[in-house]
């Protein structure tokens, strides 16, 4: 066996550089100068860490505004509806729960793709003949937003760039920043119902294009594509080849006068991983249960991207075992009726807030057809003293004591979101105090000229 006797040559004991000799058995080997360390902390936050941004906090963190404490706080901000109480989940929903809770069991941990029997569930629950569904065809996840950011991180690479509606849900920058992969934002259209601009979408197309987010229904709009519409998103994805990530998590969650399309049951050659989860239709968003339903009929995938899932899934182990365990019979034995008084009550406060703020001079809604939000425009113009939409919901804030997020949290100035998820008196007093807050602010256009020459 070989014996090791390590020298050390250098003047005292803090010398900067080591003269270091190897000896083995009596030969000398030397190993150069070796440079001292001297330790010291140097921790630093990540490159992914830094790249990360969430618009929407950023925008609203930076709102230093305190609302009128005459009037009490009507916060139609979050996408959240459970906030005021009057949209719980159905009963059924909250038993099912309870019970595999009580069974104790499902306390350990799951396969990180979930349950077998949770992603049978969910597969016959989205199968159809025109996009058939079998159990391996789902992944499911922490929510819609991990199904989000699986679907990203296995599609795009640093680098690479993806399609995202403009406005739009900002996780898809948020996450999509934070790997390293560009955003190219495409127009929707408000005077068409908030369709896409398929024009400017297909000039945005390259070689770097990873893939195409569509949402629908869609947040914030509250719009849902048309049947036609989506045949015609397909064509332009067919033709440049790029797979789409369909964001659904507001899925059936459409008005009566209006139908949702899974946009995978009108196409067969495109591939398309679907987003969704319990969190809106089932009103528990902090259940965290999502999934991702792959749908690719000429295997353009192939096991490429379904092994990529499984290997990215990995890293957290997959979603809540309690809730994965009531999950069959959440989807399979909610009542219709459940369904269809949320859809009431969304649809009732939509057009009552769309009357209200239609008849307000200056503003200018746009009709929505499902999900839970409105969008309305800021004739800005007729608002000299606001330079955006950012200072005109401030104002709002602090003189009427309603908040409602400026859409440039959403790429899109000068419109603000509205969430119809309130109950309905909280609705109309909004809407009552924005109309008092335009009445006293708004300009006609002699009136904000002759602002403009006092400046």
């Amino acid at each position: 066996m070989d014996s090791y006797l390590i020298q050390v040559n250098g003047p005292g004991d803090h010398a900067p550089l080591l003269d270091v000799h190897l000896k083995t058995n009596g030969n000398s080997m030397s190993l150069g100068k070796v440079k001292g360390r001297k330790p010291r902390w140097a921790v630093r936050a990540s490159e992914m860490s830094k790249k990360t941004f969430n618009p929407v906090r950023a925008i609203v963190d930076s709102m230093k505004v305190e609302p009128n404490p005459k009037k009490a706080m009507i916060s139609l901000s979050l996408g959240d509806p459970t906030v005021f109480g009057n949209l719980p989940t159905n009963d059924e929903v909250t038993r099912a729960v309870k019970e595999v809770l009580d069974s104790g069991r499902y306390n350990g941990y799951a396969p990180s793709v979930g349950y077998q029997s949770c992603r049978e569930a969910v597969a016959a629950y989205y199968n159809c003949p025109e996009a058939p569904l079998e159990a391996q065809d789902v992944i499911l996840t922490s929510g819609c937003s991990q199904a989000i950011e699986l679907a990203l991180a296995v599609l795009a690479n640093p680098g690479q760039n993806i399609l995202v509606p403009r406005p739009g849900f900002s996780l898809y920058k948020t996450l999509a920043l934070s790997m390293g992969i560009e955003v190219k934002l495409y127009n929707l259209l408000p005077e068409k119902s908030w369709e896409i601009d398929l024009k400017h979408l297909e000039s945005l197309v390259d070689e770097k294009t990873a893939c195409l987010i569509v949402n629908n229904p869609s947040n914030p709009c509250g719009s849902v594509f048309s049947k036609s519409h989506l045949q015609k998103i397909l064509a332009v994805a067919s033709r440049q080849c790029i797979p789409i990530l369909a964001d659904e998590i507001y899925g059936d969650m459409v008005f009566a006068d209006c139908k949702y399309e899974p946009i995978a049951t009108l196409s067969t050659n495109v591939p398309i991983l679907s987003c969704g989860g319990l969190a809106k239709r089932w009103l528990v968003p902090g259940w965290r249960m999502g999934w991702i339903l792959i749908h690719d009929r000429r295997d353009i995938f192939g096991n490429e991207i379904r092994d990529g899932l499984l290997r990215l899934s990995q890293r957290i182990l997959g979603p809540c075992t309690i809730v994965q365990g009531a999950l069959e019979r959440i989807l399979h034995q909610t009542p219709p009726e459940f369904y269809h008084n949320t859809l009431s009550i969304l649809k009732s406060n939509a057009d009552l807030c769309y009357a209200a703020l239609s008849a307000i001079p200056g503003l200018q809604p746009v009709r929505p057809a499902g999900a839970m939000y409105l969008m309305v425009e800021i004739e800005m113009e007729h608002f000299p003293e606001f330079e955006n939409d950012v200072e005109f919901t401030e104002r709002l804030i602090s003189e009427q004591s309603v908040f409602c997020l400026p859409a440039t949290c959403f790429e899109y100035p000068n419109f603000f979101r509205v969430v119809i998820t309130v109950p309905e008196e909280m609705i109309l007093e909004a809407c009552s105090r924005i109309q008092e807050f335009c009445e006293m602010h708004y300009q006609g256009a002699e009136g904000a000229q002759d602002l403009e020459c006092d400046k």
